[in-house]
């Protein structure tokens, strides 16, 4: 039987996908382009951190905006999006690279790791001015949460980071062997030691059994603090650009490894209590904060505080330094949805963990009418609002919170951040809250008529 004669496909001109996330994506792309100032603020950060023309054919600063927006958007890793770009016509056609100009990952994460946490923060202030402008969000409304986005480590052991400790080291002083000779860096390899040391510690039980491994181990370490020592001598008596390089990097390891070593030393061998704020949990990421949530575990990452409108825009995020309790952060949340709207919002609903009278108080002196905590903790309903009506539609906008913040860990990547050091940590969550602020206005917003 003659089969059906189909249309064939216009390859050289795909034309849009006929879906209704396409359609959100060519509003979002629309927004973009009302914006030309988004791009010479990414221009900035990237001059300032001396990328440009990266890739082949190199990248607009339109499209590494673009391209950034379409990575916390989809989710997606480095190499994930660089598959997409060559790959879906609608993600190229909304980060405006073609086919065959489409960058590579390293390209990729040169660029869009370039742009700063500050300009996310400020294209973002643009877009809630817009959706105040347009009716979509005026922020006489907030809603406050905490949660944590994690830092890419695995769950940290003092023996761990002793390992991890010798095989950096190891590897620093391996590269300078090779570039030196063998008679100017002297050293022994330990790591097959170290890490049977490990897995020793690991295995044994008693406490007695593991401190004899933690004293091996920590032999182990101070061996080749002492060889990287003696290395970094030599390689100080040499002028060239990756000896600067190498001696940054066994510097900042150096230092590490001792406060590990310290801590090691006082938690384990000593017995003593070490603080949160005074224990490192990472050699890879030691601005990891030990964040404990009341009923949900140890966490390692910062604690973000999120302010929420009606809309489901998200008003603010602020990366807390430390383990603040959310207790200390409802006024400093208030004030800054004040000073982005003019005006303290009419209604504010906040977690159990902000309740407390003088929070309360001064919400109402800063102009909140009504200030509605998930739990009392002693305060008494008429004093967070006369209300008992606006009390139970407060009590339910709040609950949303808890969703919004499953959709940017479950869409937007919040929930863990791969990208490295602390200021590319900021970056990543203000990319995410963007991204998710960009397709919520990009559906909420009135379309032309």
């Amino acid at each position: 039987m003659r089969q059906k004669r189909t249309t064939q496909t216009n390859l050289l001109e795909p034309n849009p996908v006929d879906h209704p996330f396409a359609e959100d994506m060519e509003r979002m792309s629309e927004f973009l382009d009302e914006h030309p100032e988004f791009a010479d603020r990414v221009a900035a950060d990237l001059s300032r951190e001396g990328v440009s023309d990266v890739g082949r054919h190199g990248l607009t600063h339109e499209s590494v905006l673009r391209c950034g927006v379409l990575k916390q958007l989809r989710g997606e890793s480095y190499r994930e999006l660089e598959f997409a770009l060559r790959d879906s016509a609608t993600a190229q056609r909304f980060a405006r690279v073609e086919g065959h100009r489409a960058p590579g990952k390293s390209a990729l994460q040169a660029t869009v790791g370039s742009v700063s946490a500050a300009t996310w923060e400020r294209i973002n202030g643009t877009l809630l001015e817009a959706a105040c402008s347009e009716g979509v969000e005026d922020g006489s409304q907030v809603r406050v949460d905490s949660t944590v986005t994690e830092t890419d480590i695995l769950s940290p052991t003092d023996s761990g980071l002793l390992g991890d400790a010798v095989r950096v080291l190891t590897r620093l002083l391996a590269e300078a062997r090779e570039r030196l000779g063998p008679e100017a860096v002297e050293f022994r390899d330990h790591r097959r030691a170290a890490k049977r040391r490990v897995l020793e510690i690991h295995s044994k039980r008693g406490a007695e059994k593991r401190k004899k491994r933690y004293r091996a181990l920590l032999r182990l370490t101070a061996r080749t603090v002492g060889c990287a020592e003696a290395a970094r001598a030599s390689v100080a008596r040499v002028r060239k650009p990756w000896a600067a390089k190498w001696l940054a990097a066994m510097d900042a390891m150096l230092a590490l490894t001792a406060r590990v070593v310290e801590q090691t030393r006082r938690r384990v061998l000593e017995g003593e209590a070490v603080p949160a704020s005074e224990k490192i949990v990472s050699l890879f990421e030691p601005h990891t904060d030990i964040v404990v949530k009341s009923g949900r575990g140890t966490e390692y990452g910062h604690k973000v505080n999120l302010s929420t409108g009606r809309s489901g825009l998200v008003l603010d995020a602020v990366v807390e330094a430390g383990n603040p309790a959310d207790s200390t952060r409802a006024l400093p949340m208030l004030e800054r949805a004040a000073a982005r709207y003019g005006k303290a919002p009419a209604k504010a609903a906040f977690d159990g963990g902000y309740a407390s009278k003088e929070n309360l108080d001064a919400a109402k002196e800063l102009g909140v009418t009504h200030a509605v905590f998930h739990r009392k903790r002693g305060i008494k309903r008429e004093d967070m609002t006369p209300s008992a009506w606006q009390y139970g539609l407060l009590k339910r906008f709040r609950a949303g919170a808890e969703a919004c913040i499953s959709y940017l860990k479950r869409c937007f990547g919040l929930a863990r951040c791969r990208w490295h050091g602390l200021p590319r940590f900021r970056a990543y969550v203000q990319s995410a809250v963007f991204a998710h602020n960009l397709l919520r206005f990009a559906r909420l917003r009135p379309k032309p008529a």
